[in-house]
């Protein structure tokens, strides 16, 4: 099974929309596995954001991921990270499809409601950021 992080941006916790977006991603049949709300710290937002260290936006997302809180989750299924990068849309929402997360509650591509996983192996890699094992759930999807 997939896993997969997925992070509630802070103008999507600002705005109410946490519990929606969660919600959204459950209702592609994936399992949520993890949850937890946080204030990143420029530490953490620094590891997680490091693929994008000598990009010219590196500091303007990290000083906007850390500007309030956040929602983590992990959500686990067959193809969990094609599956929610298909949810979330693009990154820039007006270029997002018609009923995708970015489309519906992004605000412009930097404010654009909601991170996922790029991969397996970066989905690997960000959960142990954000999460321990003890805090990954094991049960039955029903």
């Amino acid at each position: 099974m997939e896993k997969s992080l997925v992070l509630v941006k802070p103008d999507a916790v600002a705005r109410g929309l946490s519990g929606t977006i969660v919600s959204r991603l459950e209702n592609t049949g994936l399992k949520l596995i993890a949850l937890k709300m946080l204030h990143m710290s420029q530490a953490l937002a620094e590891r997680h954001y490091a693929p994008h260290k000598e990009r010219p936006f590196f500091n303007n997302l990290i000083k906007f991921i850390t500007s309030g809180p956040i929602v983590a989750a992990v959500f686990e299924g067959d193809n969990a990270v094609s599956t929610i990068r298909t949810a979330m849309g693009a990154t820039d929402p007006a270029k997002a499809d018609a009923g995708s997360i970015r489309r519906d509650f992004g605000l412009d591509i930097e404010h654009n409601a909601v991170h996922g996983s790029d991969s397996v192996q970066t989905a690997e890699h960000e959960i142990s950021l954000f999460f321990g094992e003890n805090e990954l759930m094991n049960y039955v999807r029903k």
